[in-house]
């Protein structure tokens, strides 16, 4: 079937529907121990009775406990290499706690949107992606390259799902051509000074490190505590992983994000991002004094967040420990990163053990023609929307893909405001239905025009 048939098929009714059962299977990973594996296995028949043309027509793989990968085959040969689209279906926590406008496993719709946990992380864009799929199906079209659908249900505990599925690929000797899993979105001023909307894509992303600061000392009464005790000890080392405890650096997909905002930005402002995206030292020490965001986009961040020690108020512990969690910025490594951290603390009585470790993501391009379709979905979705790159700062399961895959992208094709963006993970997280049609529309594009 030609592309323009396929296009004119018009998308089945009731998108928010379906999410909304989605919503309401409580798929979260953290509380597997507690809620049993139910929740997953119900949420895998769903979409089986949701989207019965993908279950029947492509090929479904089970992998680990939670990964999930259709096969949808194309018209070329599998060596071509195939698009890899991502999503995950867990969800984290809820805290009780919390005031929500509704339940957030309740998946209410109103007020033109979609209501609960997941569905902007990651139900939202997962649903679009199969919606796409069943539409194209229910036309007859055939994609020019494999297709190959990954769902993992465990992305929230840093699970094994996506690690199972992209070993398998590797294995096979199949290298994606294409992979898209979730990340930067169609956001309003992307920067406090830029005006208007912008589609940010991440091309890399940095890498995730979790240390434990462990040290012991003299137990005790608290009345005659020594000079340093355990305590101390780490509350010194911490102190001393300061926000400058790493040098910024400015990647390129920086430099780039700040030539396309200044495109679209009038007045001075343009001629002061022309500039930074020109002069990255002045760009690092720019974003460095802004802190937040715009500091973690141009250096290895570092945050103690979890503290252990003691067993009553007036007893010295004899150990106390630390957990602290780094975003490691791209063109470092792990290595220099414990390094780094060994030198700041300067404590040789103080442990440092990685816990966990995931080296930084390399850049995708942007001149390629993988980023180029990115581009052409996006106008059919969006049009006037630029698409920007950028540097994702959170960890997904795309970056067990990009060792062995040229181009991968981290982008969910949905409007989110900065009050949506807040809500991930948060309170009153919702999607608009409007913004899902256009998720499903930049999927269907984008699959139509792979040949």
């Amino acid at each position: 079937m030609s592309t323009e048939s396929a296009s004119a098929h018009l998308p089945r009714p009731g998108i928010a529907e379906r999410l909304s059962q989605m919503i309401q299977l409580p798929t979260v990973s953290a509380e597997l121990a507690e809620r049993g594996s139910g929740p997953f296995e119900e949420f895998v028949a769903l979409i089986a009775e949701l989207y019965p043309l993908t279950h029947e027509r492509l090929t479904l793989e089970r992998h680990a406990d939670f990964g999930l990968l259709f096969r949808w085959e194309g018209r070329r040969a599998a060596s071509d290499g195939p698009l890899v689209l991502m999503a995950h279906y867990d969800v984290v926590p809820v805290d009780e706690s919390d005031d929500w406008t509704y339940p957030p496993f309740d998946g209410v719709i109103a007020d033109g949107s979609v209501f609960g946990r997941g569905t902007l992380d990651d139900k939202g864009p997962l649903i679009v992606i199969l919606e796409a799929v069943e539409n194209l199906l229910s036309s007859g079209f055939v994609p020019a390259r494999d297709v190959y659908l990954s769902f993992g249900g465990n992305e929230e505990t840093f699970g094994g799902a996506a690690i199972a599925i992209a070993d398998v690929l590797r294995r096979r000797d199949l290298i994606p051509w294409l992979v898209i899993d979730e990340g930067g979105a169609v956001v309003d001023a992307p920067l406090p000074f830029v005006p208007g909307r912008a589609a940010m894509i991440g091309v890399g992303e940095k890498g995730v490190m979790t240390l434990q600061l462990s040290a012991r000392g003299e137990g005790g009464h608290a009345s005659a505590p020594p000079q340093v005790t355990a305590v101390r000890r780490i509350a010194r080392a911490v102190d001393r992983l300061g926000p400058s405890t790493f040098r910024p650096r400015v990647p390129r997909a920086i430099s780039r994000m700040l030539s396309q905002l200044a495109a679209q930005t009038p007045g001075p402002a343009r001629y002061a991002l022309r500039a930074l995206a020109a002069a990255p030292l002045v760009t690092a020490r720019v974003f460095t004094g802004l802190s937040g965001e715009a500091a973690a986009l141009v250096r290895t961040t570092v945050a103690a967040t979890m503290q252990s020690g003691g067993t009553a108020a007036n007893v010295l512990p004899s150990q106390a420990s630390a957990t602290v969690n780094l975003r490691i910025a791209l063109g470092e490594t792990t290595q220099q990163t414990v390094l780094r951290v060994r030198r700041r603390i300067r404590d040789p009585l103080v442990s440092v053990e990685v816990l966990e470790a995931s080296e930084p993501s390399p850049e995708s391009p942007t001149d390629n023609p993988q980023f180029g379709l990115l581009v052409e979905a996006l106008a059919e979705a969006y049009p006037r929307v630029t698409p920007v790159p950028y540097v994702m700062m959170a960890a997904t399961d795309s970056r067990h893909f990009h060792r062995f895959s040229p181009a991968v992208y981290r982008f969910a094709p949905l409007e989110m405001s900065n009050a949506q963006r807040a809500s991930i993970h948060g309170v009153d997280e919702s999607v608009e239905i409007t913004s899902l049609e256009r998720g499903e529309l930049f999927h269907r594009s984008l699959i139509e025009r792979l040949g």
